[in-house]
């Protein structure tokens, strides 16, 4: 919000030109390490043409007026080195597939919210979150799978595997403790 980065990002959020927002993660470019986001604007959010067909999208659901796709993809990608990451072609599709589908391209399929990665917000929604633009603020967390253990159980488990490892950590103190102590420089 400084030099007039939030006015300026809610003029255009209020004036219903941001379509799509999509967070990648860092390492992805060769000049930075820090996670970059596409910014896709629109003037008339009603249809898309589909780039499969070359025609309008047409039909139900492609009318996304006062709508903005947030796609979350921080977690995609492969480390390739040790400080570059890349996206597969999969990931890349699955992006664009999750754009054209919301927009209505038929040859996308349906789009459906995916917790942890994409979401369609009413600009209700971005307006009470002060007109932030983070995808990761509205995608929510992805669904975790139930083990099936129980609560108390898993507490129970968990507390005592921590109460082993703080025990053998102390038992690695006092050995490091104890060759320091030979080498001379211990108390």
């Amino acid at each position: 919000n400084q030099s007039g980065e939030g006015e300026i990002r809610k003029a255009l959020i209020e004036a219903d030109l941001v379509d799509c927002m999509v967070a990648l993660p860092g390492q992805l470019f060769y000049s930075t390490q820090i996670p970059a986001c596409l910014w896709f604007l629109r003037r008339d959010k009603r249809s898309l043409p589909s780039p499969l067909s070359g025609r309008g999208a047409g039909g139900e659901g492609d009318d996304r007026r006062q709508h903005i796709l947030f796609i979350d993809a921080r977690k995609l990608g492969r480390l390739v080195d040790r400080t570059h990451r890349e996206l597969t072609d999969d990931e890349v599709t699955r992006i664009a597939d999750t754009y054209h589908a919301w927009r209505g391209a038929k040859e996308a399929g349906n789009y459906a919210d995916v917790a942890g990665f994409c979401k369609s917000a009413p600009l209700d929604e971005v307006r009470k979150h002060g007109y932030v633009l983070t995808p990761g603020r509205y995608v929510g967390a992805e669904a975790q799978e139930d083990d099936g253990e129980p609560f108390e159980e898993k507490m129970r488990r968990l507390a005592a595997t921590l109460r082993e490892q703080q025990a053998e950590a102390a038992k690695l103190d006092a050995a490091i403790a104890s060759n320091l102590k030979e080498l001379g420089y211990g108390r």
